[in-house]
């Protein structure tokens, strides 16, 4: 414990006063329990929070809610902290997933996480830490924050391979100012291994994944029972009709798997991929081979911008962008997007060819280490 010990120290935010009240959000998983346990040993009054965001089914075989809340009691009585709940599935429906079906129907496939973080993580759970009187919220994330005299930046975490700031890019100042990540300084290795060291009864729990709404359940099926099937012809961009897909909201664009295309259609015996959605013919375009040309882009349009310092980066500027999750940076030049960049719109221009663009995800982007914000992704 000695050997670490003094690093996490190191690593308390000096602008949070000693013994000051943090409530964490925790899920019952091993980040937001470790981030608990590592505030309580900087020195605050610290108070866990379960929030409970959806309502429906859940008590499926894929929902693991009542599950979850008895390792976050367990990991409270562990640590001795106070825990509660808090219920905010009325505001995620309305948020959140109402958003959610809007662009799947819309043809679009949305994000639910980055809605989820600015709409309920670190607005409706902030308002209600602020209620009890708390200094700061905490999450289990990984990224940073770092304060200066002109406001808080959101940083990647040291450790690149679960950085999640993709995630937090529509965060504000407001909201920044109020956020500890204790998680942001550290290696997931070290997380495993503290959880393990002192005895955490979730300490070799699986990570989470997916959409927190959905879990491990089959993404169509649950997308089905919510939004109705319109089927119509899969085509290759030449025309040649393929078969039928059971509607547009049910793909997306990369999409290999679940098409329905048996065998290949030429000598070359590549998979088939979703390369694009005709809304008005509902047609799904369909090409054979990871690197076709149409699943390759060198430009996106983004709109609905939100960035992190309140103000718009510098125009015609490198930067680096991701355009989803646990993708690599990529060089790319900002500028405006037809108008004028404040009117929520920009444009990207890539070095080199991204693959797979899609509509409704967050293109989200970077100065270095630092994460600006970002925007959805319009069209290519």
């Amino acid at each position: 414990m000695n050997a670490y010990f003094e690093q996490l120290m190191q690593c308390k935010d000096p602008s949070i006063a000693h013994g000051a009240k943090v409530v964490v959000g925790m899920s019952g998983g091993v980040d937001s329990s470790v981030a608990a346990w590592i505030l309580k040993q900087q020195g605050y009054e610290v108070i866990g929070l379960f929030m409970k965001n959806w309502e429906d089914d859940d008590d499926s075989e894929y929902c693991s809610t009542r599950q979850d809340w008895i390792d976050v009691v367990s990991v409270a009585d562990l640590i001795g902290i106070d825990v509660e709940a808090v219920n905010f599935a009325n505001e995620y429906k309305d948020r959140v997933f109402a958003d959610f079906l809007r662009e799947y129907s819309a043809g679009r496939t949305p994000n639910p996480d980055v809605l989820c973080n600015a709409e309920i993580k670190f607005k409706a759970f902030l308002d209600h830490a602020m209620h009890l009187g708390a200094a700061a919220i905490a999450t289990g994330h990984y990224a940073r924050v770092r304060r200066n005299d002109t406001g808080v930046q959101l940083l990647k975490a040291l450790d690149l391979t679960k950085d999640q700031s993709y995630f937090l890019h529509r965060l504000n100042q407001a909201q920044l100012s109020k956020v500890l990540f204790p998680l942001g300084e550290i290696p997931k290795t070290l997380v495993r291994q503290i959880a393990q060291d002192i005895g955490l009864p979730n300490a070799k729990k699986k990570d989470s994944t997916g959409i927190c709404f959905i879990g491990e359940r089959p993404f169509r099926e649950f997308l089905g029972t919510y939004l109705p099937t319109k089927p119509g012809v899969m085509q290759t961009p030449d025309g040649q009709s393929l078969g039928e897909h059971i509607g547009l909201a049910f793909y997306t664009i990369g999409q290999r798997k679940g098409i329905g295309i048996g065998g290949s259609q030429d000598s070359t015996g590549d998979a088939w991929y979703v390369a694009g959605k005709d809304m008005e013919r509902n047609v799904l375009i369909v090409v054979q081979g990871h690197d076709h040309p149409l699943l390759q882009s060198a430009t996106l349009k983004a709109q609905d911008t939100s960035w992190i310092a309140g103000t718009i980066p510098l125009i015609n500027k490198n930067y680096a962008a991701k355009t989803r999750y646990r993708q690599a940076d990529a060089a790319c030049l900002l500028s405006a997007n037809d108008q004028q960049i404040d009117d929520g719109k920009f444009q990207l221009h890539f070095e080199e060819k991204q693959w797979a663009i899609t509509p409704g995800q967050s293109a989200v982007l970077y100065d270095g280490d630092i994460c600006l914000g970002g925007g959805i992704i319009a069209s290519i």
